[in-house]
C-alpha cells in the first residue's frame, strides 16, 4: 500500500536548479557590490535567544507578538528562529567587541528567515533576505551609501518599476512627545480605528500609518507628521542625507508616514517598492539604529542598515539568469567505455571545461539528443578504438585516438 505524500511545510518554498541559478547570480552581484564597498560577509546564527528579539526588535512590534516561530530547548531556554537580521548582526558586534575594531564595521548577509505571516505571492514563512549594516558611525554618508547599495543591487538584478521612499524618525525622545500628541489625535477618531491598531494605541500608535485598513487610513489622513516634529539636529541630519542622494542623481519621495515595522529605528527610514509586485509591493529597506547596541548592552553606536527579499527581487525581475551549460557533452557507444568518458570528464573540469557524461543508459541516439537539449556545444563520442570529437555548431567531427588526444582538440578552442 502507497504511503501518502510528504510535502513541505506551508508557507516555505523549494528552490528548484532553474530558480537556484537566479539566486545565485543575485548573490555574485552581492558579492562585488558589497566587496567594493568595503562590506565583509558575516553570518549570525539561525537561532538565538528569544529575548535578543524581545528587547531589540520591540514587544510591542507585530514580529514579536505575533509572527515569531518560539520553542524551548532541552534546558528549558526560549529560543527564537531568526525573524531578521539586524538584532543578531548587533548582538555579534557586542560579544565579540568589534567596537574596538576602526569604526565604522561594515558587513553583509545572506540566508534563511522566518516568520508566522499569511503566505502568499512574494510572503512565506521560511524566505531568504539580503542585507547590509554598518555600525560606529553617525554620518549621513553611511546612510547615503547604505541605500544606494541597495538601489544598485535592485537595478543590476533587473527589478522592474522601482520606487524609493524615506522619512525620518527622529529620536526616542522626540518620538514619545510625538506620540502623546498622535495619540490624542486618533483617540477622537477612535471609533474609525481597527481593533488592531486600537489594542495597541497606547503602546505604539506610529503603527497606524502602517495599517491598510479604510478607517484608519481616513483617520491617520490629516495627523500631524513626526517628520515636521524633528529636532534641529536631526532635520539637518536628513536634509544631509537627501543632499548627498540628489548628488547622486537617485530620485526618491519624502514619505512622512514611513515608520517600518520595527521598535529601534532612529533618523533615517527608507523603503523601495516595485510596482511589479502589486499589494506586497515592498522589496527593501531598511533606516539607522542608533540606540540598539545599546539597548543590547553594549556601548553607545550608531548603526544603520537594511534587507532586502530575495524572493522579492526576483519576482519583481524578469531577468533570467546566465546558466553554466555543458559546453562538452560525453556520449558512449557502450556502457563499457564509461571509465575512459569519466578520465575525460575530469581531465575538462580540471582545465575549467564545463562537462557532463552520460549517465542514464541511454542509446547513442538518445545521447545526442540529450547533449542539444542541454545547450552542449560540443559532444564526444567514446568509442573502443577511436573517439570523435563533433561539434555540435558547425557538425564538423574530428577523431582521436585517446582521451588525451581528445582533451587536446577540445582545448583548442577555449570555452565561452
Amino acid at each position: 500500500m502507497a504511503q501518502a505524500k510528504i510535502q513541505a511545510p506551508r508557507g516555505t518554498l523549494d528552490v528548484l536548479p532553474e530558480d537556484g541559478a537566479r539566486r545565485r547570480e543575485l548573490v555574485r552581484l552581492a558579492e562585488g557590490i558589497f566587496g567594493r564597498a568595503g562590506y565583509g560577509y558575516a553570518e549570525t546564527p539561525i537561532f538565538e535567544s528569544t529575548e535578543l528579539f524581545a528587547r531589540g526588535v520591540g514587544d510591542a512590534t507585530d514580529i514579536v507578538e505575533k509572527e515569531m516561530f518560539t520553542f524551548e530547548d532541552q534546558g528549558g531556554r526560549s529560543l527564537t528562529l531568526r525573524p531578521e537580521g539586524t538584532a543578531g548582526v548587533c548582538r555579534a558586534y557586542v560579544e565579540h567587541g568589534l567596537h574596538k575594531r576602526p569604526q565604522p564595521v561594515r558587513v553583509w548577509y545572506l540566508g534563511p528567515f522566518f516568520r508566522h505571516e499569511a503566505p502568499q505571492a512574494g510572503r512565506y514563512r521560511q524566505f531568504a533576505q539580503i542585507g547590509a549594516e554598518a555600525l560606529g558611525s553617525d554620518d549621513p554618508s553611511l546612510d547615503a551609501e547604505l541605500i544606494l547599495l541597495l538601489s544598485e543591487l535592485l537595478e543590476r538584478a533587473g527589478a522592474r518599476g522601482l520606487r524609493l521612499s524615506i522619512g525620518s524618525l527622529g529620536t526616542p525622545e522626540t518620538r514619545r512627545t510625538y506620540s502623546e500628541e498622535l495619540r490624542e489625535h486618533l483617540r477622537e477618531r477612535e471609533d474609525q480605528l481597527s481593533e488592531d491598531v486600537r489594542a495597541r494605541l497606547d503602546r505604539n500608535p506610529l503603527r497606524a500609518f502602517d495599517s491598510d485598513h479604510p478607517g484608519t487610513r481616513a483617520a491617520v489622513a490629516d495627523a500631524p507628521r513626526l517628520i515636521d516634529r524633528l529636532a534641529a539636529e536631526d532635520s539637518q541630519h536628513f536634509t544631509e542625507v537627501r543632499a548627498l542622494l540628489d548628488d547622486a542623481g537617485l530620485a526618491y519621495e519624502v514619505d512622512g508616514t514611513l515608520v517600518r515595522g520595527l521598535d529601534y529605528y532612529t533618523r533615517t527610514v527608507f523603503e523601495f517598492t516595485s510596482e511589479a509586485l502589486g499589494a506586497q509591493s515592498g522589496v527593501g529597506g531598511g533606516g539607522r539604529y542608533d540606540r540598539l547596541v545599546e539597548r543590547l548592552g553594549g556601548p553607545p553606536t550608531p548603526g544603520v542598515g537594511w534587507a532586502a527579499g530575495v524572493e522579492r527581487i526576483l519576482l519583481a525581475s524578469l531577468a533570467p539568469a546566465a546558466e553554466e551549460r555543458p559546453l562538452v557533452f560525453v556520449a558512449l557507444e557502450r556502457a563499457e567505455h564509461r571509465r575512459a568518458g569519466f578520465r575525460l570528464v575530469r581531465d575538462l573540469r580540471a582545465h575549467g571545461v564545463a562537462a557532463q557524461m552520460e549517465q542514464a543508459g541511454r542509446s547513442l541516439k538518445g545521447q545526442l539528443k540529450h547533449a542539444a537539449r542541454v545547450g552542449a556545444d560540443r559532444v564526444v563520442i567514446v568509442g573502443a578504438d577511436v573517439l570523435r570529437v563533433r561539434d555540435l555548431r558547425t557538425r564538423d567531427e574530428r577523431s582521436a585516438a585517446d582521451p588525451d588526444e581528445a582533451l587536446a582538440l577540445l582545448l583548442e578552442q577555449p570555452p565561452r
